[in-house]
């Protein structure tokens, strides 16, 4: 059986929702940690153009379909905003980093077929994150 983490990690293309350019943010963390692995990444943030040299878009609706694997890196509030936009976009995978999670979002997930990894795993330990 392919785990939520598997699954999550075999999308074509990925995006982190509260991309920042701010280099002592998780947003930028995760982000980076896919341009290490040589993963396809877009942030997702309305404030920024690009983050570390990546693309990144104004909202979850504008992401390519491509992007099936989305990272959540936001207060739970915005996290419940975000799952109703990725659900709707069809993003296939969703990981809310720890303190991203919501109960709510969780749910919505669930309801949607949505593969929701939110038990406190984080991208960074998982795939291994070099700060530099």
């Amino acid at each position: 059986m392919v785990s939520r983490i598997e699954k999550f990690l075999s999308s074509a293309g990925f995006a982190v929702a509260g991309a920042s350019s701010d280099r002592s943010k998780y947003g930028n963390k995760c982000l980076r940690c896919y341009l290490q692995h040589g993963m396809t990444v877009i942030g997702v943030n309305p404030k920024e153009k690009e983050v570390e040299g990546a693309l990144c878009v104004a909202s979850v609706a504008d992401l390519p379909p491509e992007v099936k694997s989305l990272t959540i890196v936001t207060p739970p509030q915005v996290t419940e905003r975000v799952v109703k936009e990725a659900i709707a976009h069809g993003i296939e995978n969703i990981w809310m980093q720890p303190g991203a999670e919501s109960g709510a979002a969780i749910q919505e997930c669930e309801k949607s077929g949505v593969n929701v990894i939110a038990d406190g795993s984080c991208i960074l330990v998982k795939l291994g994150y070099r700060d530099h």
